[in-house]
């Protein structure tokens, strides 16, 4: 399947991948999971993925060519570091896809250390359970900022439109893979998350614990948070009795249900969890 296949039925691959991974992550998720569930499936999925089309209505109405549209732009005209030197395309696919995989490991951070833009991110935590529909769960307007920031690397950068696509694929890959609700063994574990991102790793980040919050940043790479000291191997209470969620928002009207996820940003305090309060880091 060659370069050119790829950038022209980008958009299907995208959509095609997901329907899979997804499907193949909620039948693991029947056969082997690792947690009892808090709420009945039906009703956090109708919103989770609610959600999720909302956010791809918004997107495809106001970025229809998306960041790998721009990228080709990019390439067309010269924008960015990369196409200013002759770099063999192999070699700058991988640098690109690592580069911005950095950037969404400190876009992630500064999610969290922001306490603005904490409150958008408090969507994607408040979630009662953790399993492949959470790691879609974003509000839009954080998908918009989002998009914006890796609008802005693509024209920083300059990475060829292959990149960004195969980088936006192994995104949502990943994103559902490290938040299923599903058992892998110990060793296997030890041995993926060398690499990447695992279920059992990312658990720890979604835990009502703050020092466990704030760490474990990473979406599809382990490096970042290894390299940045926000590593954590495992959450204080073990994968089967951490608290999953947000200690301010336990009602499932607004944590699970699609009106109060979208109006949770504009509620309560959102000063009271800036990354910045130094007390959360503690030993792992």
């Amino acid at each position: 399947m060659g370069a050119s296949y790829l950038l022209e039925h980008g958009a299907a691959l995208r959509v095609g991948l997901f329907a899979l991974v997804f499907g193949a992550m909620a039948g693991w998720e029947i056969l082997a999971p690792k947690r009892a569930r808090a709420l009945p499936r039906v009703r956090r999925w109708t919103s989770n993925l609610g959600i999720v089309v909302l956010n791809s209505v918004v997107l495809r109405l106001l970025f229809p060519a998306g960041a790998v549209g721009l990228a080709a732009l990019g390439e067309a005209r010269g924008w960015g570091l990369l196409n200013q030197y002759d770099i063999a395309l192999p070699l700058a696919v991988a640098a690109s896809v690592v580069a911005l995989d950095l950037a969404i490991y400190l876009q992630h951070v500064m999610f969290h250390a922001v306490p603005a833009l904490w409150r958008l991110h408090r969507v994607h935590h408040a979630d009662l359970d953790f399993d492949v529909t959470t790691g879609a769960r974003f509000h839009p307007i954080e998908i918009l900022l989002s998009m914006l920031i890796k609008l802005a690397m693509v024209v920083v950068l300059g990475p060829p439109a292959l990149a960004v696509m195969l980088f936006e694929m192994l995104l949502n890959v990943t994103a559902l893979f490290n938040h299923g609700n599903v058992r892998l063994p110990a060793a296997a574990d030890r041995v993926l998350r060398l690499l990447v991102v695992t279920p059992d790793m990312h658990r720890v980040h979604h835990s009502v614990e703050s020092h466990e919050t704030n760490s474990n940043f990473g979406f599809s790479l382990s490096l970042w948070d290894r390299v940045f000291g926000t590593y954590k191997a495992q959450p204080d209470a073990g994968h089967e009795r951490v608290t999953i969620g947000i200690r301010e928002f336990r009602e499932p009207k607004i944590a699970a249900d699609l009106p109060g996820m979208l109006a949770l940003p504009f509620r309560g305090q959102g000063a009271g969890y800036a990354i910045n309060r130094r007390r959360w880091l503690r030993p792992s």
